[in-house]
């Protein structure tokens, strides 16, 4: 029978659930178990997808095409496998359903309630992957604190739950905060044992114990910990804050916590796990050779969630090339002609970030332009690449007019333009281009010889493609469209002749960059920074 572990969190949210829990997955797949992770969002939009960034950081884009929590690319970069639409559930989702059965008549006449209509619903979603992929461990991670209203009929659902497959088949994990008052220089266990108990009085005590914490945890606090919220003394995990996220794998195997709950679940050891892969790859991370400095140009740079999955793709590609990427954020809205100079000095590398809307693209535009002409490695994510189509237009193509139909509807010169069976689209959430597709690229292209292969997929996640009208023109030019999908010839791909290196693309590489396959054109970005950083430092040198 398929194990069932639950990740809660109590005393405040951004403890790292999502990162406990593929830190757990991960040891539990180097012993040798088949192991998932999913999401249980209790907010009542049907899924991330027409959720502000500001509000929710990034929406994830799954290989089927369902817009999830970003937590997905974090279970995606830990494991190395793919995630799905079963892997996220939102409160949303789960009362459209029950509102949809009730319509239905699928209940008969009877009173649809939360008890137990709700939370059947909840149990069901959470046993689905376990019945339809045979996997030996699921963890499920439930979003929110315990206490939150919202988060009430999940933590009675996994209490029924419980109490229906046995303790042994169930696990509860519960992620609290350790505070360390540095005026009484003392660590207080008190927000813990509140949220403990708050917990209880809902029906559901945990197992294992994980405490964040700025201070080691010493043997009596342990102690004291165990003693007060009824769990035993091995299971008290100490989750001192790591400098990387990647190094917290290996600080919970030091702790334990994959052979604890093992134990717990009644389950073999399994083999001694090897990690010498993520080991290698943290010593890169940690001690890089050389150093890049990435201009990261986007509308949402106050929040860093809201690039998350393009964030850990260049620590993936810096480690890959032995090099510490340092990411300065540039905002586009305050990026103008005037002060473009000024912002991108001394980058060695531009990545021109996705986004929605018309705030911010003049700055995105100009950013593009200065890469261009200063010859500066350029990469460009979906609204990346369609305003390198813009500005190439606009600047070497003479079309001042030329922008594209989302910013400006009743443009004449309309390079990027709304995808055909996109136009008869009136509802918002999950109705754009979501999903894996083919991409072909040319033989002779950087694209395919960064991939080594001609034939690719990624993930797409957009509305807007480049107008195959203007392709002749931009190839006639220099811009090439080096990549197309076979079946719509969508443009996939833009690359400029005679520059070190410039690529666009429609698509979303950072979405399958992971710790073990780092993405190619991630680490070939980055490799080009090196170069170009190289170039001026051997040119600085030579001044003196």
């Amino acid at each position: 029978m398929t194990k069932y572990v639950f990740v809660t969190g109590g005393v405040t949210s951004s403890l790292g659930k999502g990162i406990i829990a593929a830190s757990l997955a991960k040891l539990l797949q180097a012993r040798g178990y088949t192991t998932t992770i999913q999401k249980f969002d209790p907010y009542i939009n049907v899924d991330p997808g027409t959720l502000n960034p500001y509000e929710h950081g990034e929406c994830y884009v799954t290989e089927d095409g369902a817009e999830t929590d970003l937590d997905l690319g974090h279970y995606e970069r830990f494991l190395n496998t793919y995630t799905s639409q079963a892997n996220n559930v939102t409160t949303g989702r789960i009362y459209q359903h029950v509102i949809n059965k009730e319509r239905e008549g699928a209940y008969l006449g009877r009173t649809v309630q939360v008890i137990p209509h709700i939370t059947d619903e909840i149990k069901r979603r959470i046993l689905l992957l376990g019945e339809n992929n045979n996997y030996d461990v699921v963890i499920t991670e439930l979003g929110g604190t315990v206490g939150d209203i919202e988060s009430l009929p999940y933590i009675e659902a996994v209490r029924q739950l419980k109490w229906e497959i046995g303790n042994e088949n169930c696990l509860i994990i519960h992620l609290t905060l350790i505070p360390y008052l540095k005026a009484a220089k003392e660590l207080k266990t008190k927000p813990t044992q509140h949220s403990v108990k708050l917990m209880s009085e809902h029906g559901l005590n945990p197992d294992i114990l994980v405490c964040r914490t700025e201070e080691p945890l010493y043997k009596e606090l342990k102690k004291k910990i165990a003693l007060f919220c009824n769990v035993t003394q091995d299971a008290v995990i100490e989750a001192l804050d790591a400098d990387t996220i990647y190094g917290v794998p290996l600080e919970m195997m030091r702790e334990k916590l994959d052979i604890i709950s093992l134990k717990k679940l009644d389950l073999p050891l399994g083999k001694e796990p090897d990690l010498s892969v993520w080991k290698e790859f943290l010593n890169k991370l940690r001690y890089p050779k050389s150093k890049v400095v990435v201009g990261l140009i986007g509308k949402y740079v106050e929040l860093q969630d809201a690039y998350k999955s393009i964030l850990e793709a260049l620590i993936h590609a810096g480690a890959m090339n032995e090099c510490k990427v340092e990411v300065r954020n540039i905002h586009s809205e305050y990026l103008t002609k005037e002060n473009v100079n000024e912002k991108m000095q001394n980058l060695d590398a531009v990545l021109v970030a996705p986004g929605f809307g018309s705030r911010g693209i003049e700055g995105k535009i100009d950013a593009i332009k200065y890469a261009r002409e200063n010859k500066i490695p350029f990469l460009g994510i979906c609204l990346g690449m369609q305003m390198a189509c813009v500005e190439y237009a606009r600047n070497v193509l003479g079309m001042p007019e030329a922008h594209s139909t989302e910013m400006n509807p009743n443009t004449v010169s309309g390079v990027i333009c709304m995808m055909e069976e996109q136009k008869a689209v009136t509802q918002k959430g999950g109705t754009m281009r979501l999903g894996s597709y083919e991409c072909n690229l040319a033989q002779d292209s950087l694209a395919s010889t960064i991939y080594g292969s001609t034939t690719i997929f990624e993930r797409h996640r957009h509305r807007y493609e480049f107008n195959n009208n203007y392709q002749e023109a931009f190839e006639d030019a220099g811009m090439i469209p080096v990549g197309k999908n076979p079946k719509t010839n969508l443009i996939e791909i833009m690359e400029l002749k005679n520059h070190p290196f410039y690529i666009g693309v429609q698509f979303h590489p950072e979405y399958k960059s992971t710790v073990e396959n780092p993405h190619p054109l991630f680490v070939a970005f980055i490799k080009a920074a090196k170069e170009e950083h190289d170039s001026k430092s051997g040119f600085s040198q030579r001044l003196f």
